[in-house]
């Protein structure tokens, strides 16, 4: 169980982590997109959530202060996921796209909080 354990949060976090790298190297281009969606100070919004992926990815990756890194994942899909996946508010065309977005969003929620209670098994 351990091992398996290790493995998800390891492969979790290293999905945010990764994530959070285009946040810093396409922060241009990512802003401009939350603009598009009424993101206010979209720069500093680009950044700062960039800032709470790699912290949450970092930590879950390395098994350090796992509640807290799981926290922070789930504060950044709080705050962007109506907010840049606003299916109810999109035209026809671009719905089913957003939903499906919205709802991995929700679904990587679900595991984030799921992750910030639970205790690594011991063996």
């Amino acid at each position: 169980m351990k091992a398996l354990f290790r493995t998800g949060r390891i492969l979790f976090g290293g999905f945010f982590l990764f994530s959070s790298i285009n946040h810093f190297l396409k922060t241009r281009e990512m802003a401009g997109y939350a603009r598009s969606k009424g993101v206010p100070l979209p720069d500093a919004a680009v950044l700062s959530s960039g800032a709470l992926l790699a912290f949450g990815g970092t930590s879950l990756v390395a098994g350090q202060r796992t509640d807290l890194g799981s926290a922070a994942i789930a504060l950044f899909l709080t705050g962007v996921s109506p907010m840049m996946h606003n299916f109810w508010a999109v035209p026809e065309e671009q719905k089913q796209n957003e939903m499906i977005h919205f709802s991995k969003n929700m679904a990587l929620l679900g595991a984030a909080l799921f992750l910030a209670a639970a205790h690594e098994p011991r063996r």
